[in-house]
């Protein structure tokens, strides 16, 4: 242990102490914000505080500002987990997240159980291309143990300059080995709408990946020009959207109901906290018919705009129970360009719902859906029957715990053999379409979109082969009984990432959503008119 280390090692105690005093106070504030006397007694309580550490405390390095730094993300994370403090640089890095663009890895993560877990991989970015997913811990950042670290760390470590790279130790839910990965850092792209193309006569198909401050525009653009080629009927895909800005799902929802329907309620503690939104009437597709596709992995906005086209009869909704996520945090910069996010309202559906799930479930939620049941058979979807409420046509819908779908489809897990997931944990088959790529890339160069690509690439059996042979190389022996098993599914996914690695993300999903179960029944309930306003259980 270095000296640093063992300084920070020390302070431990004194930041947990001071974390328990200063979330004390800040109770006192929140919950009194008006009794000034109150406030002032505690106030000069902390200082006192303070200043004996400062002056009496047998460790003269210790400094107080960098102490109260540590604790301040304790005593938020007491709250609930979406109360944050972020120091000026990680303010600067979240408000690029949704702004703009910046340089990293190209992942979204949580810190659970002192473990780092990644919630999201930027479709496009450096850790997509290597073959992270959603759900990886990491478990060392080169070579030095990752466990335990704070959101601060994690940060510093994972971004850097363009070009620059990180080797990242990852532990997946398929077994205790460590995969490691050596990532090049780069621009990662924030765009909303990741993908919008006509999928099936009249049907139009758009892919948003998070709410940000451009959301609304470009799926405004992406559906105006869908509605130009054709397109009557839409399939929102929101599977994996993890939310942003509250506002920008309101002003998609807009887009679709007619005037005077609630789109939205906020309740908070306070007056000034609650508010109530409905349609304008001025939305330009109003007559279109809708699915919106969830999984559980879809949350807070993503889940409000679900919300609002359900309990307005308005939309169906397909996939999986959503992720459960109804707290509405604002966010309070400090003096010294660093902020609190602090949860100040809790949201509701148009039929009154509140759909947040239990906090205590956070860690497990999803190892609890899988060992139950639920992703594979609607009747293990967990519901609070306490809590059932009414769309405008009488439809039953339940609070208390995500979205529940109106169609649910079960998890496709047809090839998925161990083969399968070797391949998949190990990101072999990011690797072979990034090395196909670059490999072929002055034939490529001719190629001018996914359907060229797609006549012009090697037969089946041959790209088969070569991926087969690239994977024995990398420690995944060939098991011809489970590849053919799995054949679909490696083809499908090789010629997708391919498309995606010269083309963008824009000509991976007509690819891999022609393999799509929760697709085909978002056409299927299209067809046969389903998605028609106004909605009804007949």
């Amino acid at each position: 242990m270095n000296s640093q280390d063992r300084k920070q090692s020390s302070w431990t105690p004194l930041a947990m102490s001071i974390a328990l005093v200063v979330g004390i106070l800040i109770g006192v504030f929140m919950g009194n914000p008006f009794k000034s006397r109150s406030w002032i007694e505690g106030d000069r309580k902390l200082n006192s505080i303070l200043n004996l550490i400062s002056e009496e405390y047998v460790d003269d390095t210790v400094n107080v500002n960098n102490l109260i730094e540590m604790a301040l993300p304790e005593i938020l994370a007491k709250l609930d987990p979406h109360c944050v403090y972020l120091n000026a640089d990680e303010l600067t890095a979240a408000n690029e997240d949704l702004n703009g663009s910046f340089s990293g890895i190209g992942i979204e993560f949580q810190s659970i159980n002192d473990t780092i877990r990644v919630v999201d991989v930027i479709p496009g970015g450096p850790s997509d291309k290597v073959g992270l997913l959603a759900g990886d811990r990491i478990v060392t950042v080169n070579d030095s143990s990752f466990i335990g670290a704070d959101v601060m760390k994690v940060r510093s470590k994972l971004r850097g300059p363009k070009g620059s790279t990180v080797k990242v130790g990852i532990k997946r839910s398929t077994g205790g080995k460590v995969y490691n990965f050596t990532i090049t850092r780069g621009a990662i792209p924030v765009n909303s709408v990741v993908a919008s193309y006509i999928i099936e006569k009249g049907t139009g198909y758009v892919k948003v990946n998070q709410f940000g401050a451009n959301t609304y525009r470009e799926f405004l653009t992406a559906l105006t020009a869908l509605k130009a080629d054709g397109a009557k009927r839409y399939i929102i895909d929101l599977r994996g959207n993890g939310g942003g800005y509250m506002e920008r799902a309101v002003m998609m929802a807009n887009e679709f109901l007619p005037a005077n329907q609630l789109i939205v309620k906020t309740v908070g503690r306070y007056k000034r906290d609650e508010d109530a939104v409905y349609s304008d009437g001025n939305g330009s597709f109003q007559d279109a018919e809708v699915v919106v596709l969830i999984d559980e992995f879809s949350a807070s906005a993503s889940e409000i705009f679900a919300g609002a086209l359900q309990d307005n009869d308005r939309g169906l909704i397909v996939g999986c129970r959503s992720f459960g996520k109804g707290l509405v945090q604002r966010q309070f910069e400090l003096p010294d360009k660093s902020a609190v996010r602090l949860t100040i309202a809790r949201y509701y559906t148009p039929s009154g719902r509140c759909i947040q799930k239990p906090y205590d479930t956070y860690a497990d939620d999803l190892y609890d859906r899988v060992s139950h049941g639920e992703l594979y058979s609607r009747d293990s979807i967990k519901v609070d029957r306490s809590q059932i409420f009414s769309t405008s046509t009488g439809r039953k819908v339940y609070g208390g715990g995500g979205i529940v779908p109106d169609i649910f489809v079960a998890r496709d897990t047809t090839g998925f053999t161990s083969y399968y997931r070797a391949v998949v944990a190990a990101g072999l088959m990011q690797q072979f379409s990034f090395s196909y790529v670059d490999n072929n890339r002055s034939a490529l160069n001719a190629v001018k979109d996914y359907k060229q690509l797609l006549r012009n690439m090697p037969a089946n059996e041959r790209l088969l082969n070569d991926f087969v042979e690239f994977a024995s190389k990398r420690d995944v022996p060939a098991r011809w009984y489970y590849i053919n098993l799995s054949r679909d599914n490696i083809l499908t996914g090789l010629k997708a990432l391919i498309a995606r690695d010269l083309f963008g993300q824009s000509a991976y999903y007509p690819i891999v959503n022609r393999n799509d179960k929760t697709i085909e029944a978002a056409l299927r309930a299209l067809n046969h008119h389903k998605a028609a306003f106004p909605i009804t259980d007949d």
